[in-house]
C-alpha cells in the first residue's frame, strides 16, 4: 500500500535544492501520483529567527500549468529587470557561498540535486522559455 506507516507524502522522483541566503532554501520536487502522473512541488523553507525549526510554504504545480507558469514567471522577472531595475547587476548574485561545514565552494554553486530518474527524463518541455531566455533571468 502507498501509505504504509502512515506516511502520506509521495516520494520524489527528482529533487533540486537551491540555497538562497543564510536562512532560506527552495526545493523543487517532481512527484508521482498513484496513477503514474507527475506534478511539481515548489517549497520555500525558512529557518525561524530566534527559534528552532522552519517555516515552509509549498506550491503544487500540475503539468497542464507548467508552460503558463514558466511564461508568467519569466515575464514578471523580465519586468523587474528591464522596467523597474534596469541598472541593477543581477549577475552579482550568481555566486553562492557554501554553508558552514560544507565544502570549500570550488565548483559549488549552492545548487544540489538528486535525481532518481535520468535528468533528461525529468526535464519539462517549455517552448516558451528557451535556454537563452532562462540565462537572462
Amino acid at each position: 500500500m502507498a501509505y504504509e506507516n502512515n506516511d502520506k507524502r509521495m516520494e520524489s522522483v527528482y529533487s533540486k535544492r537551491i540555497r538562497a541566503g543564510k536562512r532560506r532554501t527552495y526545493f523543487f520536487d517532481v512527484r508521482a501520483t498513484r496513477g503514474n502522473d507527475y506534478y511539481l512541488t515548489i517549497t520555500e523553507s525558512r529557518k525561524k529567527f530566534n527559534e528552532d525549526g522552519y517555516d515552509r510554504h509549498k506550491i503544487f504545480l500540475y503539468k497542464e500549468d507548467f508552460n503558463k507558469f514558466i511564461k508568467a514567471l519569466g515575464e514578471a522577472v523580465d519586468y523587474v529587470k528591464t522596467e523597474l531595475m534596469p541598472d541593477f547587476d543581477f549577475d552579482a548574485y550568481n555566486h553562492d557561498a557554501p554553508a558552514e561545514g560544507e565544502g570549500n565552494g570550488a565548483g559549488d554553486n549552492g545548487v544540489e540535486h538528486s535525481p532518481v530518474i535520468p535528468e533528461t527524463e525529468a526535464k519539462i518541455d517549455t517552448p516558451a522559455a528557451s535556454a537563452d531566455e532562462v540565462d537572462k533571468w
